[in-house]
């Protein structure tokens, strides 16, 4: 069986760079406030993968991140020089968090469902082909 094609990530100035191997344990969008917070967005669209399944190409040194106090693994990692979102660990879990916009070129991953539906934006419009969930989801 052969193995999947690595999928190539980089920051919109190039200087953080990383690889995933897929499969992804999940692909979701999250509707919580704190990512539509960060995104800017109505949902983040983030993978995420065993950390054994990631790996730094440059720049893990220049990520910065920030730890929402009180969280228990609400996190984010920006690029300093562009501000763009990079993955990180997912706290207290061996995976790493990969925000879906970060890959390069268009890779064929689709999304498996939303969470934290009950908190989505009010001006929202529903994809109704995902699966919903109020939390974290399977």
């Amino acid at each position: 069986m052969a193995s999947e094609p690595v999928v190539a990530g980089s920051c919109l100035c190039g200087d953080i760079r990383f690889e995933i191997t897929p499969p992804s344990t999940a692909f979701r969008y999250c509707h919580c406030s704190r990512c539509r917070k960060v995104t800017g967005a109505a949902h983040a669209a983030n993978l995420f993968v065993p950390a054994a399944q990631f790996k730094w190409i440059a720049g893990e040194t220049q990520a910065r991140r920030y730890d929402l106090p009180g969280a228990k693994r609400f996190a984010v990692s920006f690029c300093p020089k562009c501000g763009t979102r990079v993955p990180h660990k997912v706290t207290g879990t061996e995976n790493m968090l990969i925000p879906a916009g970060v890959l390069d070129g268009t890779p064929d991953l689709k999304p498996d469902g939303s969470i934290f539906w009950g908190s989505r934006a009010a001006w929202f419009i529903e994809t109704p082909e995902l699966p919903k969930a109020e939390e974290y989801g399977k």
